[in-house]
């Protein structure tokens, strides 16, 4: 069985805690292709000395290989800035583009969450899911999870750096991000986690029967 749940949205809306509740639920394989562009920034910028150059950028990403999306350093806050900066170089993306469409099309099912899945990675994607929040509510999420993880940044400087992404993201020329006309919209502000995973399930299961 071939079936592809697509799944876009902003940084800390939810949509990775979706995605993997979905794929455990469900028994599907699942991909964070943002991972993918964390990673090849992540390995621009070490073979840059700290520098993003796009040349290297389109290099890395055409040599990216899946050992490379286990770099333990990929969660932070730089592996973040990096990966909306190589992701605004279409080369990068039309070289990740074939990794992200062959784990799609596997059989068992795939879920995949990124920023274009189900407009440009997968436009036929049985199930699409645009999952947002407002900005406070994201930026408070996301700075929870980095001083858990030991990094010392205040909420302003978080909710600064979270605008500033989704502005690259929604502005670049190349896939921007954007909600499918056919995805169903979950906007998590006010709902747990639960009612989040719930109405995504349900989305699932429909299709899953038709």
């Amino acid at each position: 069985m071939k079936f592809t749940v697509a799944i876009d949205g902003p940084a800390a809306s939810g949509k990775g805690t979706i995605a993997r509740a979905i794929a455990e639920k469900f028994g599907f394989a699942h991909l964070d292709t943002g991972l993918l562009y964390r990673a090849v920034g992540r390995r621009t910028m070490d073979q840059g000395r700290g520098v993003v150059d796009e040349g290297v950028a389109i290099l890395v990403a055409k040599e990216l290989r899946p050992e490379d999306l286990k770099r333990p350093d990929l969660r932070g806050s730089l592996a973040s800035k990096a990966a909306s900066r190589v992701a605004a170089i279409p080369e990068v993306r039309e070289a990740l583009l074939k990794f992200q469409r062959d784990f799609a099309a596997q059989e068992g099912g795939a879920v995949l969450d990124g920023r274009d899945i189900g407009t440009v990675i997968c436009p036929k994607a049985e199930v699409k899911l645009f999952v947002t929040a407002t900005e406070e509510t994201r930026a408070q999420r996301r700075h929870a999870e980095l001083t858990a993880k030991g990094e010392k940044r205040t909420l302003e400087m978080v909710l600064f750096d979270l605008k500033a992404r989704d502005a690259r993201d929604a502005g670049r020329d190349t896939a921007p991000l954007a909600a499918a006309e056919d995805a169903l919209l979950l906007d998590t502000t006010e709902m747990s986690i639960e009612e989040a995973t719930a109405a995504a399930f349900a989305a699932v299961q429909e299709k899953l029967r038709d």
